[in-house]
């Protein structure tokens, strides 16, 4: 239950105390549908975070940080002109809903104080967030809604705005226990579908909870319970909601957060879970930064995936035609013995015949071959055409067997962009990965009018082992030619064998077995067997490595090496210690 209106209005009352009198200082959209406002605080800088992803729409304050555009878009720049500088005045939850309204107090271009009201809407893929006038009029959104989209209620610059239909449900902070016991009778059914009809904001997860702390089946039927009894225990629990505290994180069996609770769920299973005396804030930020940076990198990088799936499989279609091709030149000895054979029988063929039967001298028995002939030619000239078969099979051979080592080198490299993406983690590292496929010709190059930003080299990733000892594993081409090239000598140095991979290197020239096994394990695990029952891994020095000129970013030769034979495991990778992701 990740953003309901529960859970809302535990985030509404800690902003509200939290950036009350705070001065808007900084405005930066990192993403199409999300925005960061940097408000100066109570003496602290604090960062609030507002999203309409249909999947992660939510508000909260975060410690994470993201980068704007280049060019920030003509949304961001309105909300610098009407935010910036500004002092938030109040936040609050309208009627119990999932709607979320953000005062602040500001000048305008006349320098008269007015009031500026960001409203976010948190509705699923419907989400929105919203500057509104002190008038009422809406000045701009990150969705705006037309008569095509929705007849019902428009959001377009300059249009009054108008909260969402009402659903007729009681605001959960004003509710009495006669409105609740009217609302439940009315609804009928089971009485935690009845609870979520009732009560704005509630989603099942809540209604179930609110059940379970009034000691009430979720499962019975209004009309089995005491209703009246119901209604004045649900007054109580909904009176007593803020004091319910904190906010806590169930995790998966792999450690990831899995859900989002505004305070321990009393009718789920007991499951491990973390808790955050902090506040609302710090959980949301905890559940939710993993799992939308995986999300937006999806979504970022399934062009390229797209891009480099198809160059794949036209490589593979290429190599699969200049296979027959070379199986076709295999005929050319053939060719040549059938045009000589006819040449050297021209006295006893004519011309009509199907076959020519003659002896083949090129074999030790001498025996009596069948050699097709074309009945609209002369023997003459099927023999020349019998020669003109032989060489362009002999043309074919060579040209074949060229391409398909072109072909073949392209398809290596494609497929090791294609693991390089697999392990992709961020936008630097997926720029790096676009910039090396616009160089070999598989991407376009964007045009822009806005001179790109220089960006520091990504960083490959950091492990501990468990004997202490960093351990770095390069995520794309780039990241595994810096970091094999800049090592010492006497680092160990790891990699699939025969399959693209990540390059991975101990930094210690004494290393044990175990930091060796875990080295090892990273290596199959970031290569592309990585779903194989074993995968060989080469392991020798830093030193026995060279890179032969002329070739692709991270493409090494390397000797005296020794292989270990390892199963990918992610469970037993996910136990090695990360220091950088």
């Amino acid at each position: 239950m990740p953003m309901d209106g529960v859970m809302l209005g535990f985030v509404a009352r800690e902003l509200d105390a939290r950036l009350k009198d705070g001065r808007v200082d900084r405005i930066i959209q990192p993403e199409r549908d999300e925005i960061h406002l940097l408000i100066r605080a109570q003496g602290a800088n604090q960062r609030l975070v507002l999203s309409a992803s249909p999947n992660a729409a939510r508000v909260h304050l975060s410690r994470h940080a993201k980068t704007g555009p280049m060019e920030p878009p003509m949304l961001c720049m309105l909300l610098r002109k009407h935010l910036t500088g500004g002092r938030v005045t109040a936040v609050r939850r309208i009627a119990g809903d999932r709607i979320l309204e953000i005062d602040v107090s500001t000048l305008n271009e006349l320098g008269d104080t007015v009031t500026r009201t960001l409203v976010i809407e948190i509705m699923g893929r419907h989400s929105n967030i919203i500057l509104r006038a002190d008038d009422g009029r809406i000045i701009d959104a990150v969705r705006h809604v037309g008569e095509d989209i929705s007849r019902v209620r428009q959001v377009l610059p300059g249009l009054p705005y108008a909260y969402p239909p009402s659903q007729g449900k009681l605001d959960p902070e004003r509710a009495g226990a006669q409105e609740i016991e009217r609302g439940l009778l009315a609804a009928g059914g089971k009485l935690e579908k009845a609870v979520g009809a009732t009560i704005a904001g509630f989603s099942p997860q809540a209604s179930r909870e609110a059940c379970a702390r009034i000691g009430v089946d979720a499962g019975a039927l209004v009309q089995e319970i005491d209703v009246s009894a119901a209604a004045r225990a649900l007054e109580a629990y909904l009176s007593g909601l803020q004091s319910l505290a904190p906010c806590v994180v169930t995790l998966s069996d792999d450690g990831l957060p899995a859900d989002i609770y505004p305070f321990p769920q009393t009718h789920l299973p007991l499951t491990p879970y973390t808790r955050y005396e902090d506040g609302p804030s710090a959980a949301l930020d905890a559940y939710f930064y993993e799992r939308d940076r995986r999300e937006r990198m999806a979504q970022r990088a399934g062009s390229l995936a797209h891009t480099l799936r198809n160059h794949i499989e036209r490589c593979e279609k290429k190599i699969a035609i200049q296979n027959d091709a070379l199986a076709g030149a295999a005929r050319m000895e053939e060719y040549r013995q059938n045009g000589e054979l006819i040449q050297a029988n021209f006295y006893r063929l004519k011309k009509g015949e199907p076959f020519a039967e003659v002896e083949n001298y090129y074999s030790e028995t001498c025996e009596t071959v069948k050699i097709p002939m074309d009945v609209s030619l002369s023997p003459a000239q099927n023999a020349q055409r019998y020669f003109k078969l032989y060489q362009k099979a002999r043309g074919a051979r060579t040209l074949a067997a060229e391409q398909k080592a072109k072909t073949e080198q392209e398809l290596e490299y494609l497929e090791q962009m294609e693991d390089d993406l697999r392990k992709c983690t961020d936008a630097q590292g997926l720029s790096e990965l676009r910039a090396m496929l616009v160089s070999s010709g598989h991407v376009r190059q964007t045009v822009s009018r806005v001179k790109p930003r220089k960006e520091a080299p990504s960083q490959p990733m950091k492990f501990l082992s468990c004997d202490g000892i960093e351990i770095e594993v390069g995520k794309n081409a780039l990241q595994n030619e810096r970091l094999t090239m800049g090592a010492r000598g006497d680092e160990t140095w790891l990699h699939a064998q025969k399959m693209p991979g990540s390059h991975v290197l101990i930094h210690s020239e004494s290393v044990p077995e175990t930091t060796l096994a875990e080295a090892a394990m990273l290596a199959a695990y970031y290569s592309k067997g990585c779903r194989s029952a074993q995968v060989p891994i080469d392991a020798t020095l830093r030193r026995y490595i060279k890179k032969p000129g002329g070739t692709p970013a991270g493409f090494v030769i390397y000797t005296h090496q020794r292989t270990l034979y390892v199963t990918p495991d992610e469970a037993a990778v996910r136990r090695i210690k990360l220091l950088r992701e």
